[in-house]
């Protein structure tokens, strides 16, 4: 029987057969020191067929299809033109997963164990020499390439899902609020040997150190200071307090240099405050953003604090509700196991409010059913497309109304209830979300055409304006820029009309020939006698009377006798032209 393997390459497939199969693997260690040198390997093993992918897309379309056990069409028809007909052979894979999908389209008898991993080894390592045309720069190249964009694949980042930044940020937090604790003691014993009524007036540590900051020696405290420590302590009974222990402290003296220090420092602790704010504000937006189901819940910190000690959202909701209800109760939980003791009810879901809000007695089923709508939450923000804060608010009154239940005892609405009536409410947000993002999208892409279709503008209409428009501005210019020569310009002599000009329009007046020219033609002033200019102002002044009698006559005279008399005035008007 004929063994035949199968080997997946970043650059295409390619398939071996491989010779005396049953005599080599009765002598595996042969076949391993072999491998090392090409001559013998490929004695050994012999090139059936390759083929190449496409594109980088296509290889990675194949080689998750791979990865999964998912049999590809090209996959397919390669293995169908190359393998033999009669099916008296084996085929080796390195992949369990994608021998079983060949197995099962193809009826092909394969294997994965014996010798085919130290072929395949060998392939790997002298594939350089079975086809031609693959060089070793290729080779790294075309893998590195496929190995970054199969990870990022893999990875599946979608930069407004990160969860790891929640990861980030609640450690963060969380760490602040160590630091914060500790500067805020240190500063406390500090300035409380030159003013230690202070810290039993202000307790906040916040405050603490923005009065610390603002009063620095106790003495300069004065009644005009008064105003300013109520806007920071929001108390004006709590202001005069301080006012008049600063009057009566029993505190030290302290020098100039020390105050600065002082000072120095509780600005650190205010600026820490400051940004722990700022920091609590953008878990609170990313939380929303990428759980805000499991956020309106159960809350921010306590659902940032679930996913971190999970590792990610996807392991959060992998977690049974069993396993949801005790995390962050670990050592509780081995110990109790360990010494057979009973095991705890709650992990970290016991910073909730609802826990807190429950009797003794009811503890552990609170934390049981709110560990349970936890799970749910997270499954449903890990896979759904379209996030809406509709299933947590569901499952949120849910969890009142079984508090209730444990107190009153009024019987909650059934969960098919509430989830059909929530899923209705979810996809017609869904769907009223989908039609806003239509309509912004076409008024920040297609604002102005929207616009104009609306004004009955068209986008060609729009195009015609513009031209007309930049044609206009260029006349314009060019009209700015004539306009210094057309001092010197000076209107043509008639004598420079054509004849041919005379005879087509013998009924155009003279007076638009040479008073307004389309076109005037640029004559040095120079070049025309004073005689010229005076017959032409006699021949313009002759015109303008002309016009001014005929203008009577038609008043006066019929429309017959007019026209008669008008041609032979044009006769006449000609003939001194002319002339």
């Amino acid at each position: 029987m004929k063994l035949y393997v199968l080997f997946e390459h970043a650059s295409g497939y390619s398939l071996y057969v491989v010779r005396e199969f049953e005599e080599i693997g009765a002598f595996l260690p042969q076949v391993e020191e072999s491998i090392t040198d090409p001559g013998k390997f490929m004695q050994i093993v012999k090139l059936v067929g390759f083929k190449a992918f496409a594109s980088a897309a296509s290889a990675l379309e194949n080689i998750n299809s791979i990865t999964e056990g998912i049999l590809t069409d090209a996959l397919s028809a390669f293995l169908e033109t190359n393998l033999p007909k009669a099916k008296t052979f084996q085929l080796g894979v390195i992949d369990p997963k994608l021998g079983a999908a060949i197995n099962e389209a193809l009826g092909f008898s394969v294997t994965h164990i014996g010798v085919v991993p130290e072929v395949i080894r060998g392939i790997r390592t002298h594939l350089t020499h079975f086809v031609k045309g693959l060089s070793i720069a290729s080779v790294k190249q075309t893998e590195l390439g496929l190995g970054h964009s199969y990870s990022r694949g893999k990875v599946k980042f979608n930069v407004n899902r990160a969860d790891n930044m929640i990861i980030q940020s609640i450690a963060l937090v969380d760490q602040l609020d160590k630091d914060i604790n500790t500067f805020a003691m240190r500063i406390k014993e500090w300035y409380s040997y030159h003013f230690p009524e202070l810290a039993k007036i202000v307790t906040d540590n916040y405050q603490y150190g923005q009065c610390a900051n603002f009063i620095k020696e106790r003495t300069s405290l004065k009644e005009d200071s008064l105003e300013k420590l109520e806007e920071i302590v929001m108390d004006s009974a709590k202001a005069q307090a301080i006012l008049d222990a600063a009057r009566m402290s029993m505190g030290m003296d302290i020098s100039p240099i020390d105050l600065i220090n002082i000072e120095r420092f509780a600005k650190r602790v205010v600026a820490l405050s400051e940004y722990r704010k700022q920091l609590a504000e953008y878990l609170r937006s990313k939380m929303d953003s990428v759980a805000p189901n499991l956020a309106t819940l159960i809350g921010e910190v306590v659902g940032a604090r679930l996913i971190s000690h999970a590792g990610s959202l996807t392991n959060l909701a992998k977690y049974p509700a069993s396993t949801v209800q005790i995390l962050g109760a670990e050592k509780a939980l081995f110990r109790a196991i360990k010494t057979r003791s009973n095991t705890p009810k709650y992990g970290l879901i016991y910073h909730s409010t609802f826990i807190g809000r429950a009797g003794m007695a009811n503890k552990g089923r609170i934390s049981r059913y709110l560990a349970n709508k936890c799970s749910i939450a997270s499954r449903i923000d890990c896979f759904t497309e379209n996030l809406t804060k509709v299933f947590g608010e569901k499952l949120r009154n849910q969890v009142e109304d079984r508090l209730k239940f444990y107190e009153t005892g009024n019987i909650p609405r059934k969960n098919v209830e509430v989830m059909s009536e929530a899923l209705e409410e979810h996809n017609q947000l869904v769907s009223s979300m989908a039609q806003k993002g239509k309509k912004r999208k076409l008024e920040d892409v297609n604002g102005d055409v929207a616009e104009n279709i609306v004004n009955g503008e068209t986008p060609k209409k729009k195009k015609k304006k513009k031209k007309k428009q930049q044609e206009e501005a260029a006349t314009e210019e060019a009209a700015t820029e004539e306009a210094p020569a057309a001092e010197e310009v000076v209107e043509p002599v008639a004598e420079e009309v054509t004849e041919k000009k005379k005879k087509k329009k013998n009924k155009v007046v003279v007076q638009e020939e040479v008073a307004a020219p389309e076109e005037p033609m640029h004559i040095a002033e120079n070049g025309i006698s004073e005689k010229k200019k005076k017959k032409k102002k006699k021949n313009q002044a002759a015109v303008v009377e002309a016009e001014q009698e005929t203008a009577v006559v038609e008043e006066e005279v019929p429309a017959a006798e007019v026209t008669t008399k008008k041609k032979k005035k044009k006769k006449a008007v000609k003939e001194a032209v002319d002339e």
